[in-house]
């Protein structure tokens, strides 16, 4: 069964359900899918559909800090709610323990000592941490902990 497949069936699920968060975010989430798809010309492939969540959850987390600066918490928690109906669709999140282990092999393999060598560092971290979910904001601060 395709990504797209258990999103719908999901979907189907909620409504019997009677869970209309959830189902409200699965509809979203279909239909931002299928306007991908239109755009592509073609069907998603399960990577495709993996980096379309990902975008997803970046953008409801960008929400969540603008609603919270504006003192908006009901809205930031309803952002916050999204991601987690999102999550479940997506490979396991990079704990902070992986993502420094991979720094530190890529540090170690490069030779990177100042932040002039960042991009290097990140784009080998990312490759280290492929098939995981990552919060590309988390390893960037921690790469610039480490070469700062």
């Amino acid at each position: 069964m395709s990504m797209l497949d258990k999103i719908v069936s999901d979907i189907t699920q909620a409504m019997k359900d009677k869970d209309a968060e959830r189902l409200s975010t699965l509809r979203m989430v279909k239909a931002n899918l299928m306007n991908r798809k239109i755009e592509k010309g073609s069907d998603l492939t399960d990577e495709e559909i993996v980096k379309a969540l990902q975008s997803l959850v970046k953008q409801r987390r960008d929400s969540i800090e603008q609603y919270e600066s504006a003192g908006r918490p009901e809205l930031a928690e309803k952002e916050k709610t999204e991601i987690g109906h999102i999550d479940v669709y997506l490979p396991r999140s990079a704990s902070a323990e992986e993502i420094s282990a991979a720094i530190e092999e890529v540090v170690a393999e490069t030779g990177a000592s100042s932040m002039k060598e960042m991009g290097v560092v990140m784009k080998g971290v990312n490759a280290k941490l492929a098939g995981m979910t990552v919060d590309g904001k988390a390893v960037s601060d921690a790469v610039k902990a480490r070469l700062g």
